[in-house]
Order: structure tokens, then sequence, then C-alpha cells
């Protein structure tokens, strides 16, 4: 089975809730946003599934509409939390 490997970066409330500021994940190829998804939250069973449901999401620096989205090995995904603007 083939797999790729992507780097996760967490930013504001998702880096505490997951504890660290960014990790590399290793998925199946073939991958979408929405698998890495998964995997994050198997990862981190605490507080960070519940901000995942209201976060942002940039692969490789685009905004992330469609969690379909396939992932490349190497890609980046960062996680943004709600930021409050003014």
């Amino acid at each position: 089975m083939q797999t790729i490997t992507i780097v996760v970066r967490y930013f504001a409330s998702a880096r505490a809730a997951a504890g660290v500021d960014e990790e590399k994940v290793q998925l199946v190829a073939g991958a979408r946003v929405r698998d890495a998804v998964e995997e994050l939250r198997s990862l981190h069973p605490g507080p960070l599934p519940r901000v995942l449901d209201a976060v942002s999401f940039l692969l490789d620096g685009v905004a992330v509409r469609d969690l379909a989205r396939p992932l490349t090995d190497g890609a980046e995904l960062d996680v943004l939390p709600p930021f409050a603007g003014g």
C-alpha cells in the first residue's frame, strides 16, 4: 500500500488543542483533505475534534473550500481556527 506524508501546521486554539505546532501525518495515497481531518481526530481525541468543527484549512497556502480536495506527498495543511478581527 502506497502512502503519502503531509505536514499539518496548527495555529492559535488549534495548536493548544493538538498540543503541537506541527506534525507529519502519514495517509494512504489518494487521500483527501477530509481523510486527513479524520486522521487528526483519531490522533488527538481530546479537545481537537471539537476545534476541527469550526476551523478553516489552507492547503499549500490556498483556502480549502472542498474537503474532497486530493492531497499530495509533502503537502502542507494549515489548521486555522476562526479569528476575531477589527
